[in-house]
């Protein structure tokens, strides 16, 4: 069973920084696309990043600029370091992954494995 641990969040104050971490364990093979999501109180989930194996990246429009999707393949863990974070990033961050061989939609129907989440608190 593919396990995905999402790790990093906590609260900060708006302006702040914090990078998030996921590390998938258990799988066959590599994921083609890996991803971040989030869902703030009241919101439906939408997804922020996403990076495919060739080292493709999309991102939403509201973090452009702002968040950056990366991984380690060394330490088998994908990041997602948020910059100049706003009130409106607050949410709980999930991490996701996928073996089809397409990727950039950051559509959630799209992936098939995923993390119980990090909460991020952007404070004012």
């Amino acid at each position: 069973q593919v396990q995905l641990v999402e790790s990093g969040g906590g609260p900060v104050q708006a302006g702040g920084s914090l990078t998030l971490s996921c590390v998938p364990s258990r799988y066959p093979n590599s994921p083609y696309c890996m991803g971040w999501f989030r869902q703030g109180p009241g919101k439906e989930r939408e997804g922020v990043a996403s990076l495919a194996s060739t080292g493709s990246t999309t991102y939403a429009d509201s973090v452009k600029g702002r968040f950056t999707i990366s991984k380690d393949s060394a330490k088998n863990t994908l990041y997602l370091q948020m910059t100049s974070l706003k009130p409106e990033d607050t949410g709980m961050y999930y991490c996701a992954a996928d073996w089809a061989e397409t990727c950039g939609s950051n559509d959630s129907r799209d992936f098939e494995k995923w993390g119980q989440g990090t909460q991020v608190t952007v404070s004012s």
